[in-house]
């Protein structure tokens, strides 16, 4: 089962920019999602069983790193992902 999650990060913390591109960059580092970024979020496309293991082993690590921070996410079923025309 595939699944789409947008997903946008925002540490309590004056610093918050290398909170959110180090999260962007362990993520993009697992084989087997497409990541894409913007300004205002990131969407995660993959296996279901991947992306959900990725968020829980990602987002404690920023807890645990970096202390308080929201987590706002949007799932959805099926690869929602653009077309690379």
């Amino acid at each position: 089962m595939k699944l789409s999650v947008e997903i946008s990060k925002y540490p309590l913390h004056q610093d918050y920019i290398p909170f959110i591109k180090g999260f962007i960059d362990r993520v993009k580092g697992y084989e087997g999602l497409k990541v894409i970024t913007n300004t205002l979020s990131t969407q995660i496309f993959g296996d279901y069983d991947l992306v959900m293991s990725v968020l829980n082993t990602e987002i404690k690590r920023s807890y645990e790193e970096f202390g308080k921070a929201i987590f706002v996410c949007k799932f959805l079923h099926g690869d929602l992902s653009p077309s690379e025309d």
